[in-house]
């Protein structure tokens, strides 16, 4: 029997890749499948994170992740909107704890203003209490335009939008070869073999091996760091309303330990930064020897080691120490004790490291002949899905010479 040929290929069933699918399917009339190797869509990064709709504060003007987030932001509001998915604008506090953060603050002010964020308000630390009663700053600076949402059922809406478009998604499909035969991809998988005009690649935490195997060079290696949280008690949810941050130290593109409202209820306190010994390690006697292998085989693992090692000790000592993540949080709500928290969720971030051993922070989107390959897509990625999709979506349409077309409804109303 004959392997049907497909115009697009997806690898990878998180949000980036059901975004992209819903954008080319509702735009062209596209044969289109999506190969996820879980059993599930959204199984790993889009379905443990915070929930956050992030408002593009924090990204340098004019790049790839600003510009993106910025347009992502609303389209999401407005998605979720249309197709009753519960969310929220809350907005979101960011405490400035000491003299030294002050003008690290100021910055985020500048920055957020450049990204056209129009309700930034710079709070006194009476102001502070007046949005959150129990933290405490010197400063603060409130951002109305962050918002809370469940972006595992945002998954699942853009996968319904494929499938009444007439696309295919595959689960329990793991990719474990791609070769290139006259005009098209043959990928093969555990659940058979697939032929492709065009491969998009959102492979998320294995996104840089899916590249390797279509004879891709990334460029940079995923370096996994498990994210682990903490929840407040049901007794002391009281304590947060929304969603409180830390000032973030510029040097990572880590937020800090911080606490957020989830929309299906509950408070969450985290992650912590804590380097995982496997790709899909969400508990610390996961380990794999093989990805151990591989990454004590990279030169730039071991720059990053040497250039972040004492940050990194700091995250381990909070993985291992529960008074220790206590004490972080204690800055910016220092009534909270060890008693009012319990273990909580936990994730793992695909974090992209270039040979220099410098950690790659915006989004990185490889073209190649016949593909493109999302090779880092962290926080805000989540946010600025339905813009990614679109992106994609256009690259793809333009090496398969498809007719331009305008936006669809579908991922706004």
């Amino acid at each position: 029997m004959s392997t049907p040929l497909y115009d697009v290929a997806i690898i990878g069933g998180g949000i980036v890749g059901m975004a992209t699918a819903a954008a080319l399917v509702s735009r062209w009339p596209l044969s289109l499948i999506v190969v996820e190797e879980e059993d599930c869509l959204a199984a790993h990064q889009s379905g443990h994170n915070s929930g956050v709709i992030h408002s593009g504060l924090y990204y340098k003007p004019g790049s790839l992740k600003a510009r993106l987030c910025a347009e992502g932001r609303e389209a999401m509001f407005r998605f979720c909107q249309a197709h009753e998915i519960a969310y929220e604008r809350c907005g979101k506090l960011i405490v400035a704890t000491s003299e030294s953060e002050l003008p690290l603050l100021k910055e985020l002010d500048r920055r957020g203003k450049a990204n056209g964020l129009q309700g930034l308000r710079r709070l006194s630390p009476e102001e502070i209490l007046e949005h959150e009663p129990y933290a405490t700053g010197i400063a603060g600076l409130f951002v109305t335009e962050t918002g809370i949402v469940d972006y595992a059922q945002v998954t699942r809406a853009f996968a319904d939008l494929v499938r009444k478009a007439g696309g295919i998604i595959r689960t329990k499909a793991h990719v474990y070869g791609v070769r290139r035969q006259a005009d098209m991809l043959l990928i093969h998988t555990t659940g058979g073999e697939i032929s492709s005009r065009y491969l998009i690649n959102c492979g998320g935490l294995q996104s840089d091996r899916i590249a390797r195997m279509c004879g891709v060079n990334p460029g940079l290696r995923i370096i996994p760091f498990r994210g682990e949280y903490y929840e407040l008690t049901p007794e002391r949810r009281h304590v947060v309303r929304n969603l409180i941050y830390p000032v973030p130290d510029p040097r990572f593109p880590f937020l800090g330990v911080h606490f957020t409202r989830r929309i299906q209820g509950g408070i969450e306190a985290g992650p912590n930064a804590v380097l995982a010994f496997k790709r899909q390690g969400y508990h610390p006697w996961d380990i794999s020897l093989a990805d151990v292998k591989e990454m004590a085989s990279y030169g730039g693992f071991w720059r990053m080691s040497r250039r972040y090692w004492k940050t990194g000790l700091g995250e381990f000592h909070r993985s291992l120490s529960k008074g220790a993540f206590v004490k972080a949080l204690q800055r910016l709500i220092p009534g909270l004790g060890p008693d009012d928290l319990r273990q909580g969720g936990v994730g793992v971030r695909a974090q992209a490291v270039e040979p220099t051993g410098l950690l790659v922070d915006d989004f990185r989107i490889v073209e190649a002949e016949g593909m493109t390959h999302v090779l880092n897509a962290p926080s805000p990625a989540a946010t600025a899905s339905i813009s990614i999709g679109r992106t994609i979506a256009d690259l793809a349409a333009k090496r398969l010479g498809l007719p331009g077309a305008p936006a669809s409804p579908l991922l706004e109303s």
